[in-house]
C-alpha cells in the first residue's frame, strides 16, 4: 500500500485525467494512504493477544488479502480510464463492483473477528485495553457506513442506471469540494464518517501513548485510573463526534456549512470533553484522595499503590 500511494502520487502528477470531478489517480491515492495506517494497526494489535494468535493471524491475512484485491480493481479501473465504485456501466464494471463489495464484507468480517478477540483479550493496561476495544469497535462502526453508500440515489433504479450509489447525499457526486479530500462543499458526504469511524483505529491509541509520554511531566497522569478515565472519556467524545458527521452527512448538510443545531450538539460534546477532562484530572489529585483521612491514619484498603 505505500509503494501503491507513491505511485498513485505520480499519476496524479503526470496524468491528467478526471474523473466524476477529480484527478482519476486520487481514489486509489486515498485508498492506499488509508490501508496503510489500518493495516499496521491492526498488526500491532494483534501483537497484544496472549491467545488466539493462530486466529488472529488468519483473520489478519484475510484483511490483507481483501485489501488487495480491492486496490488491484481501483487501480486497473483507473488504467482502464473507468469508475471503480458504484458503476453499472457495462456488464464487466459491473462484476468488478459487485467483487469489491464481496471483498469489503469480507474485509470488515475479518476485522469483526480480530474485535472478538481483542475484546475477551486480557490486556494488563487498562487504558490501553478501553483504547484499542473502543477503537476497533468504532472502526467497523465506520466501515459500515460504506454500506450505505450502495444504496441508490434519487433518480437511480437498480438495472437501469449506469451509475447505482453515491459518495454524497442531496447533491449528485463530482460537484465543488474540499481539496485532498474530495468531500462535498454543496452537500453530505457519507465519506467522511466512514473515514472518521475507520480512523478511531489510530486516534485512541495514540491518546494512550500521549498520556504515557506526559506521565513522568505531570504527576497527575502518572495515576492510571486518571488516564482511563481520560481514554474512555476520548472514546466517548470521538463516538459522538462519528454520530454527529454521519448524522450531518444523511441530513445532506456539508461539513464546512454546519447549521445551528449542528453547532449546538458540537457545543454539547466540546463542553462535555471540558468538563469530564476537569473531572478526570481532579479525582487523580492526591488532595483528592487523602483529605478525609487523618494524619496518621492508615490507607484505606483499595487506595494503597
Amino acid at each position: 500500500m505505500a509503494v501503491m500511494a507513491v505511485v498513485s502520487a505520480v499519476g496524479i502528477v503526470v496524468d491528467d485525467r478526471v474523473l466524476v470531478g477529480a484527478p482519476i489517480w486520487t481514489k486509489p491515492f486515498k485508498f492506499a494512504v488509508s490501508f496503510v495506517p489500518y493495516c499496521l494497526s491492526l498488526a500491532w494489535m494483534l501483537s497484544l493477544l496472549p491467545k488466539g494468535r493462530r486466529v488472529g493471524r488468519r483473520a489478519g491475512n484475510v484483511v490483507v488479502l481483501a485489501s488487495i484485491v480491492e486496490m488491484a480493481i481501483i487501480t486497473g479501473q483507473v488504467i482502464r480510464g473507468k469508475r471503480s465504485h458504484f458503476n453499472h456501466e457495462t456488464p464487466f464494471d459491473e462484476a468488478l463492483f459487485n467483487v469489491m463489495a464481496v471483498t469489503v464484507v469480507i474485509l470488515w468480517a475479518g476485522t469483526l473477528v480480530i474485535a472478538v478477540l481483542l475484546i475477551r483479550a486480557r490486556i494488563a493496561d487498562r487504558a490501553t485495553a478501553w483504547a484499542i476495544r473502543s477503537g476497533i469497535v468504532l472502526a467497523l462502526s465506520g466501515a459500515a457506513v460504506g454500506f450505505l453508500m450502495t444504496q441508490p440515489a434519487p433518480g437511480q433504479q437498480r438495472g437501469v442506471s449506469k451509475v447505482v450509489g453515491a459518495h454524497s447525499v442531496g447533491v449528485p457526486d463530482g460537484g465543488p469540494s474540499m481539496p485532498l479530500t474530495g468531500w462535498s462543499t454543496t452537500g453530505g458526504d457519507l465519506r467522511i464518517p466512514h473515514f472518521f469511524g475507520m480512523h478511531a483505529l489510530q486516534f485512541l491509541p495514540l491518546v494512550v501513548m500521549l498520556l504515557t509520554v506526559l506521565a513522568p511531566r505531570f504527576a497527575r497522569l502518572a495515576d492510571d485510573r486518571v488516564r482511563l478515565r481520560l481514554v474512555v472519556l476520548a472514546s466517548g467524545a470521538y463516538a459522538a463526534a462519528f454520530a454527529l458527521v454521519l448524522w450531518q452527512a444523511l441530513r445532506g448538510q456539508p461539513l464546512i456549512h454546519p447549521d445551528g443545531v449542528t453547532l449546538g450538539a458540537a457545543g454539547v460534546i466540546l463542553l462535555a470533553v471540558a468538563l469530564g477532562t476537569y473531572g478526570s484530572l481532579r479525582a487523580g489529585t492526591p488532595s483528592s484522595r487523602t483529605a478525609t483521612r487523618p494524619e496518621g491514619a492508615p490507607a484505606a484498603k483499595g487506595l494503597t499503590s
